[in-house]
């Protein structure tokens, strides 16, 4: 019984985005962002090793980097709390992170290569804290959990999805021109 309460649920949290064009419009830009992303969150262990060398200290550096860069970008938007107009936080956030894919595709010096990967990191959370203020700020709040369990299966199943695609191109065509396509779509 649970399991088709659920299913209810997801379908009316889909009816009401159809329904609500500005909400279907954030759930088509948070799904194509996802996607685009999926290189550069899954991709740059590999590039790392391909391009720099596959010592462990490598990998840990970009991991570290990109951890603090996401605190910082908590503590930025946290302090600061965004533009007036909440989806030009979510603009910036959005150039910040394709730029800094970009770059991630394009330079050949690893130290220049993780403080990209900080500044992407602080991207993070300048996208995703507006963007769920706005969901929360446009959804009836009677809708608020099924809409968001929509956007949350989106967002957990667009990355691996992706990456069926984008796992088999890397062996075929170079991470850094997948970075600099999806950056660029970004």
């Amino acid at each position: 019984k649970k399991g088709i309460e659920y299913f209810n649920d997801l379908k009316e949290g889909f009816i009401y985005i159809k329904e609500h064009g500005y909400i279907l419009r954030l759930v088509l830009l948070t799904s194509v962002f996802m996607i685009c992303v999926s290189p550069s969150a899954l991709l740059t262990p590999l590039q790392v090793i391909r391009d720099f060398g596959s010592e462990v200290w490598r990998l840990t550096a970009i991991e570290i980097t990109f951890s603090v860069g996401m605190m910082a970008g908590g503590i930025i938007i946290g302090a600061w709390g965004g533009f007036r107009n909440v989806i030009f936080t979510v603009a910036l956030a959005i150039a910040l992170y394709g730029l800094g894919v970009i770059g991630l595709g394009l330079v050949n010096n690893f130290f220049v290569y993780i403080g990209i990967f900080g500044v992407i990191g602080i991207a993070m959370p300048l996208f995703n804290t507006p963007i769920v203020v706005l969901f929360q700020s446009k959804v009836d709040s009677a809708f608020m959990g099924r809409v968001f369990s929509v956007f949350g299966m989106a967002s957990s199943v667009l990355m691996p999805l992706s990456m069926l695609v984008f796992g088999p191109v890397s062996d075929t065509v170079a991470i850094d021109i997948l970075l600099i396509g999806t950056g660029t779509v970004i």
